[in-house]
C-alpha cells in the first residue's frame, strides 16, 4: 500500500500551456477585409480592364463620339488634332502606297485610299494646316538637308509630304522635339510619334486618349496597313521620333481666343 505524502508534495503541479478561453468567432473581420480588397481592386482595375477590353474588341461609335465631343470642347490645338484623328478613324481607307499626281497646294489622293503619312496630312489639313505646302516651302530652301533616299534632284509636291522620313525631319525643324521615352505620361494628345519597324519600314501616327479616358494610357491613330485605326500599342515598336507641332498662326489664334473668352468674366 502506497504511503500518503504530506506537506510540500501534497499539491500536484500542472506543467504546460495555460488553458485559453475559447475565442468568440469573428464573423465580420475576414469578410470586411475581402470586401475592402475587392472594392479597391475594382476601383483601380476597372479602367485597365475597360482599356484592355477596348483594345481587344475595338471601340464603339458611342465611345468615339463621346471622346470627340470632349476633345473638341478644348482650346488646346493638341486636343483638337486628337479629336480630328479619332474622327478620321471612322473612315474606311484602303492602304495604298502608290504615287499620285495631285494638285498643289491643298492636294490629296482619293480620300478612300492612303497610308500612314496621309493620316497626318489629312488631320492637320482639317485643323487648318496644309503640310503639303509647309513641307514643300521648307524643302525648297533646304533641299539638301532633307533625306536623299529617292534620287530626287528637287522637291516634288506630289509625294514629299507623303514620306515619313521627310515629315520626321520637318517636325524636328519646325516643331518641338520631345524625348523618345517609354513613360506614358510624356505623350499628350496631338503629339506626333514616328516608329522604326522591321525591314527598314517606318510608321507615323498621332497620340490620342484611350476610350476610357484613362490619362496614363495613351493610344494612337495611324495606318500601318490595316486602314486608319484608333488603338493601343504606342510602345509596341521602337520610337525614333516624338514631336509636338503647333504652327505660329495656330498658336496666335488660340491665344486670341483664350484672351477673348477671359475678357467675358
Amino acid at each position: 500500500m502506497a504511503r500518503k505524502r504530506t506537506g510540500f508534495y501534497n499539491t500536484i503541479e500542472y506543467i504546460g500551456p495555460r488553458p485559453q478561453k475559447p475565442k468568440r468567432p469573428n464573423i465580420f473581420g475576414g469578410w470586411v477585409i475581402l470586401a475592402l480588397a475587392g472594392g479597391t481592386a475594382f476601383w483601380f482595375g476597372k479602367p485597365l480592364v475597360q482599356s484592355l477590353q477596348a483594345a481587344r474588341e475595338g471601340t464603339s461609335a458611342e465611345e468615339r463620339n463621346l471622346m470627340i465631343a470632349s476633345l473638341e470642347s478644348s482650346s488646346n490645338p493638341g486636343d483638337q488634332l486628337a479629336a480630328i484623328a479619332i474622327s478620321h478613324s471612322r473612315e474606311e481607307v484602303t492602304y495604298d502606297t502608290g504615287y499620285y499626281e495631285i494638285q498643289f497646294p491643298g492636294g490629296d489622293i482619293p480620300r478612300a485610299r492612303g497610308k500612314a503619312e496621309d493620316v497626318i496630312i489629312r488631320c492637320f489639313r482639317d485643323l487648318g494646316v496644309d503640310l503639303q505646302k509647309e513641307v514643300n516651302a521648307d524643302m525648297k530652301s533646304n533641299f539638301q538637308l532633307y533625306p536623299q533616299n529617292w534620287q530626287a534632284t528637287e522637291p516634288d509636291p506630289n509625294i514629299d509630304h507623303r514620306r515619313t522620313e521627310n515629315l520626321h525631319f520637318f517636325f524636328g525643324r519646325k516643331g518641338q522635339t520631345l524625348e523618345n521615352t517609354r513613360n506614358p505620361a510624356d505623350y499628350k494628345p496631338g503629339d506626333i510619334v514616328v516608329w522604326s519597324l522591321s525591314g527598314g519600314r517606318t510608321d507615323i501616327g498621332i497620340v490620342v486618349p484611350n476610350p476610357t479616358g484613362k490619362t496614363n494610357d495613351p493610344w494612337i491613330v495611324h495606318n500601318n496597313g490595316a486602314g486608319v485605326r484608333w488603338e493601343s500599342g504606342i510602345f509596341d515598336q521602337v520610337i525614333v521620333g516624338h514631336f509636338r507641332y503647333t504652327p505660329p498662326a495656330k498658336e496666335t489664334a488660340v491665344r486670341e481666343k483664350t484672351g477673348a473668352e477671359s475678357e467675358k468674366f
